[in-house]
């Protein structure tokens, strides 16, 4: 995230053997049974986006520490995330852009199918600052969506509306990256995206559960499935403006997403809920050398993908 400155799956299959034994039974003919199912999101690893920050901090390590924008880091992250994409069956591109006179890119990998006047959109900014490898900000959102993209490829998912997934280059220099993209639609092509969700620093280690509250349906979508799991969320205000959301919701598309905090202080109130430390930052590695793999919350890190594939899979159906 920007600093400011001062500042499981349900079966399918299951489902559809029913439906279609019940309309056999009542006598229905093969062209009247038809069967409507809705799959369930996948529960998805946890260990799997974990393996994917280990790779991102190697990459850190063999480069200078970091995965800055217009760092070697940040080009070896974009292929890695790129090639898996790629092997999983997403139709990829990179977009270039230039900023601070370096060049910079943007990794978008869209599904197969889907309506294409609706795209739901999810997003997270893969670029660190130069001061870490930035596993937490934003390793974190980067990881947890590619696997969450990687379910969509095994499960084959077939969305009513047209997914698009977005890795930002240049976020921690004002969301470049996004800017750019967002700047680069013509107003057709705005206007299909349906939603954009974005995922900014999802393992705090004191971790708070914040969702954005720019959209009721988006905000509902979230609050609803925490809700299910008796985990109380709050409004996300820390971020407001400095993630990439801010270009689309600038640009009248509706945005959602998740954050677990950065460099504000976890009050008594939320830590009596959370469980967390009271006084304490929520991110005290916040754009920090020590912003590494040991700067995560396994819990928070595996709700929070489990909520980004609840919502992609409800929000594109």
């Amino acid at each position: 995230m920007k600093r400011i400155a001062s500042i499981r799956r349900g079966s399918l299959a299951a489902a559809t053997g029913a439906a279609l034994a019940a309309a056999l039974l009542s006598g229905a003919s093969g062209a009247e049974a038809t069967v409507s199912a809705k799959a369930a999101a996948p529960d998805v690893d946890v260990a799997a986006v974990k393996a994917d920050l280990g790779e991102l901090q190697s990459i850190a390590d063999a480069n200078g520490g970091n995965r800055a924008h217009g760092e070697p880091g940040y080009q070896k992250s974009l292929d890695f995330i790129k090639g898996k994409l790629d092997e999983a069956g997403f139709t990829t591109s990179v977009q270039e852009f230039t900023s601070g006179g370096k060049k910079g890119y943007n990794l978008i990998a869209d599904w197969k199918g889907g309506a294409d006047d609706k795209v739901v959109m999810a997003g997270s900014h893969l670029d660190s600052v130069e001061a870490g490898p930035g596993i937490n900000d934003n390793g974190s959102g980067s990881a947890a969506i590619l696997e969450v993209a990687l379910a969509v490829a095994k499960a084959d998912l077939q969305p009513a509306k047209h997914l698009r997934f977005a890795w930002w280059g240049d976020e921690e220099d004002g969301m470049v990256g996004s800017t750019h993209y967002v700047d680069s639609l013509a107003a057709d092509e705005q206007s299909k995206i349906d939603s954009y969700l974005n995922f900014d620093m999802l393992g705090s280690p004191n971790p708070g559960y914040f969702v954005y509250d720019d959209d009721p349906e988006l905000e509902k979508v979230f609050k609803d499935w925490y809700a299910a799991k008796n985990i109380t969320t709050e409004p996300e205000t820390e971020g407001d403006g400095r993630s990439d959301h801010a270009p689309f919701k600038d640009a009248g598309v509706r945005v959602g997403g998740l954050f677990t905090g950065a460099e504000a202080t976890m009050s008594q109130e939320q830590a009596d809920q959370w469980g967390g430390k009271a006084g304490e930052a929520f991110d005290p590695c916040y754009h920090s050398a020590c912003d590494k793999t040991s700067n995560i919350d396994d819990k928070a890190l595996d709700l929070n993908t489990d909520a980004i594939a609840n919502a992609i899979w409800t929000l594109s159906s």
